[in-house]
């Protein structure tokens, strides 16, 4: 079981996101924008994170960067789960040091595939 970080300013999203992470067994920790995204992946060391791009304070780009630059976080996997579907968008959140890109509404066989890429389970 591995500790996963989702970060995301729509309840609702967070919540079937979450259900989702919680049913292939795995524990959640959440955060409602980039700002806070960033503060607890510094404070709870999870193993993946699932970020949103579109938020408030700092957008997923931005905590994406902040998150994999930091020497005390850059080993963490983030994988940018967004409504944003074009090419550019995707390339440029590969740029800022995600490590797999996903659209929304989230597929869940697509879900469980990634995190056994990225975590092993």
């Amino acid at each position: 079981m591995a500790r996963i970080l989702i970060v995301d300013d729509s309840p609702s999203q967070l919540l079937g996101i979450k259900r989702l992470v919680e049913k292939l067994g795995h524990q959640v920790v959440t955060a409602e924008d980039g700002a806070a995204g960033v503060e607890a992946a510094r404070r709870e060391k999870p193993d993946l994170i699932l970020m949103d791009v579109v938020m408030p304070n700092l957008n997923g780009f931005q905590a994406t960067r902040t998150i994999s630059k930091d020497p005390d976080t850059a080993h963490i996997p983030i994988v940018l789960v967004t409504t944003k579907d074009q090419e550019t968008d995707k390339v440029w959140g590969m740029r800022q040091g995600a490590k797999a890109y996903m659209t929304k509404p989230v597929d869940e066989a697509e879900l469980t595939r990634t995190l056994k890429e990225l975590i092993g389970g």
